[in-house]
């Protein structure tokens, strides 16, 4: 088993501290995540320790290098990860309930064919006096809904003391319970820790002197200081410094956007380098973090699901059996044929068949790759008509990488790579790394023969090497603040444009030596997944980034994307969202970072990857636990076939049922005769619905994953 660094802030808990995020290649046990947790709570220095064994990641702060340490040695020492069949089992907490719901199951296979029949007796009546006080209860509430109907069929089957139909009554209404817990998933309760900034105190500037304040004593107009490595606590406006900052949690997009005196900062936002002092304009529920939290939960509020309409059907029929059993009374006064009416409803196949179906759609979505939340979201997979992609971390990778290495001046490609390398490896930004790992792939040795490193907060650096003077940034700083004629470029500067990509020169003794360029590399399967999820009848395709023009148009070319739109910012991707909806379109949203939250959850149904944000991934409706697109194809696959099957256990119960009541009224069938179809019916379609819906998927680009 094999553990990475997803995330890590440097400074959470003084300057030695910080706050790192590992996960394991697959999701843990309950035992396994309750190991980890307890061995971390254990070390000197972690603190704050948080276990999620769906994910198998677990989030940490530690004081300083050595408690730093002490917890990478854990999950990499392998010696140090125990067999899960050695541990204690562990009950995961939020299944308990479910599986105490299957009790009464296992008493009425197991036990009551041993009970005498007085203890029969009793044990029906008391599992049948819930459901009556729950059908009272509705009535009086002046509710005629499928309790009280089910509380007078159970009632009319004790006054025939046919407690055996008592005992299955009672036994499939409390399944039908049970399972629908089952299919009831929290989607909001850890938004708030999601949300949390981890941030205990900040450093506030009073009378020309830095203190240490605790963040709930900061106010409006305070300014404060935040260095390299550290969150910024609360929205404001710099007054001083220049820092970059990673506004990924924010924008969706890796590399770093340069913030001097006038520009504006976010909470949830980390100053990469640099230093700022930040005037307080909000802070918290008033913070953009925090309103993106707001939207979200009223957004949650306006949804409804396949479950509702079933229920809703069900009390429909309510009325009408109640008063089919009245007029049958009234024409034959036979309370026997009556009751008949009363067994033979429509209500336990409709309220069973539902759960049960998205039950297993559920269960068979976690094994092809996705946590499927709720039966309104297999509902909405299915209806969706138009297709929503942000691009970064979406239809392409959030890591940049060096896309082409251009030398100019007489230089080769490996010497322009070899030198940027050597003088990016001290910094560890995104567009640093990229240069460095490329120069690694193609096993380029760049000795430390430089002198020291200048760096140039949101511009570049320079150094010497053989008495030559180097400079590595942006076009602004490269030409712009050095001076330098990067004209002999031009023409390939021009073409890599286009494409969209963003360059770093070279500059050696003042003429241009080189450029790289850089990209999000667009994930190898998003264009096979677009043209599948078209021929699943999505009827438009649309793609949202915060990028330029002409990087959204390379981008959307290359994916099979006819609509974008370019260079917009976090709250307008959901009120694009909410516009489609406006228009009729039945929206399907993919994203991953805390930016696209507000539109995942405007959507009518949001998608999000394992590899996104804890807020992205919580507000999502659908989570795909692996990290590319293909469970878009299989999701809907899966949601079209679990829809069909509904409406195919719909129309079985109607017509079935209305079978069995004919047979009853016409006196063709008896009356306790009917009462077993029914339940023979009910029993047969919810094992219909829990069927499996897929086949093994043929199509080379999903990887063996299920289609219908």
């Amino acid at each position: 088993m094999t553990f990475h660094i997803v995330s890590e802030i440097i400074g959470v808990n003084g300057a030695k501290g910080g706050r790192m995020r590992i996960r394991a290649a697959r999701p843990l046990t309950a035992a396994l995540t309750q190991f980890f947790a307890a061995r971390l709570e254990e070390m000197p220095g972690i603190t704050g320790v948080r276990g999620n064994r769906l994910t198998g990641s677990f989030a940490f702060f530690y004081a300083d290098g050595e408690s730093r340490m002490q917890a990478l040695l854990l999950f990499a020492d392998e010696k140090n990860i125990p067999d899960p069949e050695d541990l204690p089992a562990v009950e995961p907490e939020d299944e308990t309930p479910a599986l105490g719901g299957f009790l009464p199951l296992v008493r009425y296979l197991f036990l009551r064919p041993f009970l005498p029949p007085l203890l029969r007796m009793v044990n029906a009546t008391v599992n049948a006096l819930p459901f009556i006080a729950k059908g009272v209860g509705a009535l009086a509430r002046g509710r005629l809904s499928v309790d009280v109907l089910d509380a007078s069929a159970i009632t009319a089957s004790l006054c025939m003391r046919d407690y055996r139909t008592v005992s299955m009554l009672t036994l499939l209404l409390g399944l039908g319970d049970t399972l629908a817990y089952w299919t009831r998933r929290h989607s909001l309760e850890s938004l708030t820790e999601s949300l949390s900034l981890h941030v205990e105190s900040v450093w506030r500037v009073a009378d020309g002197v830095e203190v240490a304040t605790p963040l709930s004593e900061i106010k409006k107009n305070d300014i404060i200081v935040v260095r390299a490595g550290t969150g910024i606590p609360a929205d404001g406006i710099v007054v001083k410094g220049t820092a970059v900052v990673n506004q990924a949690s924010m924008t969706g997009e890796p590399i770093g956007v340069k913030r001097e005196k006038g520009g504006t900062v976010f909470a949830g936002t980390t100053v990469e380098e640099g230093e700022i002092f930040i005037r307080v304009t909000k802070v918290g529920d008033d913070t953009r973090f925090r309103q993106i939290a707001a939207f979200i939960e009223e957004s949650e509020a306006l949804k409804a699901g396949i479950q509702g309409k079933s229920e809703r059907m069900a009390d429909m029929a309510v009325p009408f059996t109640f008063g089919l059993a009245a007029l049958v009374w009234f024409f034959t006064r036979d309370i026997v044929r009556a009751a008949s009416v009363l067994l033979v409803d429509y209500s336990c196949a409709l309220k069973l068949a539902t759960p049960l179906a998205v039950l297993a759609t559920m269960r068979e979505g976690a094994y092809n790759g996705m946590v499927i939340k709720g039966g309104r979201y297999i509902e909405a997979l299915s209806e969706a008509d138009t297709l929503v992609f942000d691009k970064t971390g979406t239809l392409t990778n959030a890591s940049p990488v060096v896309a082409e290495v251009i030398p100019c001046g007489g230089r080769s490609r490996d010497d322009v790579l070899r030198i940027m390398a050597c003088l990016e490896e001290h910094f560890p930004h995104p567009v640093a790394r990229a240069v460095v790992n490329k120069a690694a792939q193609k096993k380029l040795i760049h000795e430390e023969e430089h002198a020291q490193v200048e760096y140039i907060v949101a511009h570049g650096l320079c150094s010497s090497l053989n008495g030559k003077r180097l400079l590595v940034g942006s076009r602004h700083y490269v030409e712009g603040d050095e001076g330098i004629d990067i004209s002999p470029l031009e023409e390939r500067i021009n073409e890599q444009a286009e494409l969209g990509r963003s360059l770093l020169y070279l500059a050696e003794d003042g003429m241009i030596a080189g450029m790289i360029a850089i990209e999000d590399p667009l994930r190898p399967e998003a264009p096979a997944v677009i043209r599948a999820m078209r021929n699943l009848g999505f009827r438009r395709v649309v793609m949202l980034t915060g990028d330029d023009e002409r990087t959204a148009r390379a981008i959307a070319a290359r994916a099979g994307v006819d609509e974008y739109h370019a260079q917009i910012l976090p709250a307008d991707k959901s009120t694009i969202v909410q516009q489609m909806t406006d228009r009729g379109c039945k929206v399907l949203m993919v994203g991953d970072g805390i930016n696209d939250a507000p539109a995942l959850s405007a959507s009518h149904v949001g998608v999000a990857m394992i590899d996104g944000t804890d807020l992205a991934r919580e507000v999502a409706n659908v989570l795909l636990t692996t990290p590319d697109l293909n469970g878009l194809v299989t999701a809907r696959r899966l949601a079209d076939s679990t829809m069909r099957r509904i409406r195919t256990n719909f129309a079985a119960t109607l017509i079935l049922n209305s079978l069995f009541l004919a047979g009853g009224l016409f006196r063709v069938l008896p009356a306790s005769t009917s009462a077993v179809l029914h339940n023979l019916t009910t029993l047969g379609i919810s094992m219909n619905a829990m069927r499996p819906h897929l086949r093994p998927l043929r199509l080379p680009f999903c990887k063996g994953r299920g289609e219908d």
